[in-house]
């Protein structure tokens, strides 16, 4: 059965996702609030690269510095998300199956992938935390006895 679940079952939709001019402040205040640790970047609808929290935390000023809370504050948010997102992309289709899904982000040492159709058009995104739930819940289901 895991062989065949597909990306589309268990990816998040809807996607919520910035642009490259969004700042770095304003996606760190997105994914706080949503609960989220990672971010597509759309260009005119094109997936041009993704950021995580901990580009943003990467990114986020140090305490080692002369500068002033303010400045520091206004600096962060004039540096926007096209200067830390990554731009080599992993993605997966949504009737992929989740073990091939899974396969890549473990051979690529990452925790979640945009799902686009063949168009390139975004329609999800599927995370360990995705899989992690999948498994949980078939595991559950396995174990009950059916009548």
């Amino acid at each position: 059965m895991l062989g065949t679940t597909l990306v589309r079952e268990w990816m998040t939709t809807p996607v919520i996702t910035v642009t490259p001019f969004t700042s770095i402040s304003n996606a760190h205040q997105i994914m706080k609030e949503k609960g989220i640790r990672r971010l597509p970047v759309l260009d005119n609808d094109d997936l041009v690269g993704i950021v995580t929290l901990g580009d943003v935390r990467e990114a986020s000023p140090s305490d080692a510095t002369t500068l002033s809370i303010w400045e520091l504050n206004y600096l962060w948010s004039q540096l926007t998300v096209e200067k830390i997102m990554s731009r080599k992309l992993f993605t997966v289709g949504p009737d992929e199956t989740v073990l091939a899904a899974a396969q890549l982000m473990l051979d690529q040492k990452i925790s979640g992938l945009p799902v686009v159709e063949k168009s390139g058009k975004l329609v999800g995104m599927i995370t360990e935390s995705d899989i992690f739930r999948m498994l949980v819940r078939m595991g559950t289901t396995e174990a009950q006895p059916v009548p």
